[in-house]
């Protein structure tokens, strides 16, 4: 089994920068394809970013694209956020998750960390 922790959450004016993070415990980390989902009160959760096994490829949805990138470290069992130009509609909970096939049904679930831009 594997277990997600989020981190790097907290409070930033509009136009900042901040960096998530997610620590993955338990075996075979680099088979899974990882991903972040954010939601907001009141909308749905989505799918901001996902990243392949190696790292080699990247999806991200189109409102993040440019400002957000996802990276991953298998050595360390890590994934990462790199949030730029953080506008006030990103304020979210935002999660990783963590799949084999889907992004419908992901195998885990990180509790969430809470993102906060300020005008």
């Amino acid at each position: 089994q594997v277990q997600l922790v989020e981190s790097g959450g907290g409070l930033v004016q509009a136009g900042g920068s901040l960096r998530l993070s997610c620590a993955a415990s338990g075996r075979a980390f680099s088979s899974y394809i990882m991903g972040w989902f954010r939601q907001a009160p009141g909308k749905e959760r989505e799918l901001l970013a996902g990243i392949g096994w190696s790292g080699g490829t990247a999806y991200y949805k189109d409102s993040v694209k440019g400002r957000f990138t996802i990276s991953r470290d298998n050595a360390k069992n890590t994934v990462y956020l790199q949030m730029n130009s953080l506008k006030p509609e990103d304020t979210a909970v935002y999660y990783c998750a963590a799949t084999r096939a889907t992004w419908s049904n992901p195998a885990y679930w990180g509790q969430g960390t809470q993102v906060t831009v300020s005008s």
